[in-house]
C-alpha cells in the first residue's frame, strides 16, 4: 500500500513539468529581451529606425520606457509560452512513442509546432493584447492614452470598457502568427539540434547556440508579416465618426500591401530577428539549466 502512493505524483509531474519549465524559461528570457521588444513595437508603429527610437525613448522617457509593459510580457509568457512549449513537448513525446523512438521527420515536428502555437495563442491572446496596448500607449496623443498601470489593470479596463470578448480582439491574426512562428521556431530547433549534435558532433553549448540562431531566423521570417498585421489590428482606434481604419486582418493586409508593397510587412525585420533569436536562445539555455537543477534535485 505504501509503495503505491508516490505513483500518482510521479505520473502527474512528468506531464506538468514541460509546461512549468517552458513558462519559467520564457519569463526569464523576457526579462532580458523586453527592451528590444519595446523598440521593435515602436518601429512597427512608424517612429523611425532602431537608433532614433532608442535615442528618443531615452531622451523623453528614460530607461524605464524600455520596460513599459513588462508585467504584461511576463503574464504573456506565463500563459502563451507555458502552453506552447508544454504542448509541443507532449506532442513530440507522443509522436516519438508512435514512431518507436525513431527521430521524427521534419513535417511531423512542423505539425506539432503548428498545433502548439495555436493552443498557446488562444490561451495567451488576452495578455498579448494588454502587452501591445501598454507598449503603444506612449506613442499616442495624451488625450487618447489609456494609462494602464499594469497588465491586470489593462485586462480589467478592457473587460469593463469593451466587454470580455474584446480580450480576444485580434486573436485571429495572433493565432495564425503563433502557428507560423512555432512551426519555424520549434520544428527547426529540434531539427537543428539533431543535425549539430549527430552530424557535426557539436557540444551542448555550441548546439544550443547554433540551433537557437537557426530557429530564431526561421521564426522571424515566417511570423513577422502576421505580427505586423496583428500589431496594427490591436493598436487601432476609432476616428471621430467611430469607424476603425481596418475591418479585419485581411482588410489590414490588403491595405498594407496596396500602400507599401510586400516589404512593408517586413518593417523592422532586423530588430525583430535580433529580438526573436536571443529570446529563443535564452529560453532554451534557461530551460536546460532548469532541467539540470531538477535532475540534481531528483525531480
Amino acid at each position: 500500500m505504501g509503495e503505491e502512493k508516490p505513483k500518482p505524483i510521479a505520473g502527474v509531474w512528468p506531464t506538468v513539468k514541460p509546461f512549468v519549465n517552458g513558462g519559467a524559461s520564457g519569463m526569464l528570457a523576457t526579462c532580458v529581451i523586453q527592451p528590444i521588444d519595446m523598440i521593435k513595437v515602436r518601429i512597427q508603429l512608424g517612429q523611425g529606425s532602431a537608433v532614433s527610437v532608442t535615442k528618443n525613448m531615452l531622451k523623453n522617457d528614460g530607461v524605464g520606457a524600455f520596460y513599459k509593459g513588462l508585467s504584461a510580457g511576463l503574464l504573456r509568457q506565463a500563459t502563451y509560452t507555458t502552453a506552447r512549449l508544454g504542448t509541443f513537448r507532449i506532442l513530440t513525446n507522443k509522436a516519438l512513442e508512435a514512431n518507436e523512438g525513431k527521430p521524427l521527420p521534419l513535417y511531423q515536428k512542423a505539425l506539432c509546432g503548428l498545433t502548439a502555437g495555436a493552443i498557446g495563442a488562444c490561451v495567451g491572446s488576452p495578455a498579448d493584447l494588454a502587452l501591445i496596448r501598454m507598449q503603444a500607449d506612449a506613442t499616442l496623443p495624451l488625450a487618447q492614452r489609456r494609462n494602464y498601470t499594469n497588465a491586470f489593470h489593462a485586462l480589467y479596463r478592457i473587460t469593463a470598457d469593451e466587454g470580455v470578448l474584446a480580450l480576444w480582439k485580434g486573436a485571429g491574426p495572433t493565432v495564425v502568427r503563433a502557428m507560423a512562428l512555432n512551426m519555424g521556431m520549434l520544428a527547426s530547433y529540434d531539427q537543428s539540434v539533431e543535425f549539430f549534435k549527430d552530424n557535426l558532433g557539436f557540444g551542448e553549448g555550441a548546439t544550443i547556440l547554433g540551433a537557437s540562431s537557426v530557429s530564431g531566423f526561421f521564426a522571424a521570417a515566417c511570423s513577422l508579416p502576421f505580427d505586423y498585421v496583428k500589431t496594427q489590428i490591436q493598436k487601432m482606434q476609432p476616428n471621430a465618426e467611430g469607424k476603425y481604419p481596418y475591418t479585419g486582418s485581411l482588410d489590414c493586409a490588403m491595405k498594407t500591401l496596396k500602400a507599401g508593397g510586400p516589404f512593408k510587412f517586413y518593417t523592422g525585420f532586423p530588430v525583430y530577428c535580433v529580438r526573436i533569436a536571443p529570446h529563443v536562445m535564452m529560453t532554451w539555455i534557461f530551460l536546460n539549466q532548469i532541467q539540470k537543477l531538477e535532475k540534481k534535485a531528483g525531480l
